[in-house]
């Protein structure tokens, strides 16, 4: 007859206390199956479970390995190019690897350019400078296509951006006389009959002009300022100069500054042109010589 005792009942048995004098052999028999039952299922799970590798660590080899020996096979022989070739390949610019240098770098301007980079590059490094050329650079172009298209429509600028100039009642064109052939009489009734007396104080001024052309004392040109001609007099007849400059004055802002020019204040700037011009033409000698 088989009799199957778990290991737990094997146990248990073996924690029962036995009585001195009954059971002794049946106790160290169940005893002695717990201890070969234990060793069995010991043994049983050790050879069931799956065998681990070994792991081998490979020994660090410290020694240094021998030198080849030289290779024995004979050296290639070294091809120059010609001596001939060598130097028109130098004198080519594409083998000419330099960096190029500025024409203008020696000028004043070129150094000016490049300090001013120097100074000022920094500003390009940073985003809020990034940000700000951008912005100068698209209103710059918007700015100048806005100016295009003005130009092209024919659009007066200085009646966007200012006053125009008031419109002569005469045909007649400034900037473009011509001294010597301008008939001043002529012209000076004209503008007086219109009501044009700014008009007519600058016809009296270059008249005053033509007779100090006429004497050598200026050298008139069409593009000369008054401050030259004032500069010209005092060189070539230095006591006119004082008479000359207040009627330059009186010219400058009656014309170019556009002063009201009434009949009253008209009559004296008159009478000290042609005060002037007869002193010019000797008629009180003595007085300019």
């Amino acid at each position: 007859m088989k009799v199957n005792i778990s290991p737990k009942a094997a146990l248990l048995a073996l924690a029962r206390p036995v009585g001195p004098r009954q059971g002794r052999p049946k106790a160290c028999a169940l005893k002695a199956c717990a201890t070969g039952l234990l060793l069995a299922l010991s043994c049983g799970a050790a050879l069931a479970a799956p065998p681990q590798p070994r792991q081998w660590r490979a020994k660090a080899d410290t020694t240094l390995a021998p030198p080849l020996p030289p290779d024995a096979a004979a050296q290639p022989p070294v091809r120059r190019p010609a001596a001939a070739r060598l130097q028109a390949l130098r004198g080519q610019r594409e083998f000419q690897y330099r960096e190029a240098k500025p024409e203008n770098a020696d000028s004043f301007w070129g150094r000016l350019l490049a300090w001013l980079w120097r100074q000022f590059s920094w500003i390009f490094d940073t985003k809020g400078g990034r940000v700000a050329w951008d912005t100068f650079f698209y209103v710059l172009m918007g700015a100048l296509l806005v100016f295009a298209a003005l130009k092209l429509l024919q659009v007066d600028i200085t009646k966007v951006f200012g006053r125009a100039a008031r419109s002569l009642p005469l045909a007649y064109e400034t900037g473009q006389e011509n001294i010597h052939e301008l008939n001043f009489a002529e012209a000076l009734a004209q503008a007086e009959a219109a009501g044009n007396l700014r008009l007519a104080v600058r016809l009296g001024y270059l008249q005053l002009l033509k007779q100090l052309t006429d004497r050598a004392l200026i050298d008139w040109q069409p593009d000369k300022t008054n401050q030259a001609y004032l500069r010209e007099l005092e060189a070539s007849r230095p006591p006119a100069r004082p008479a000359f400059a207040e009627l330059k004055r009186q010219f400058e802002y009656a014309w170019y500054g556009e002063l009201p020019m009434p009949l009253v204040l008209y009559r004296q700037v008159r009478e000290a042109q042609q005060q002037f011009g007869q002193q010019l033409s000797g008629a009180t000698a003595g007085r300019f010589a």
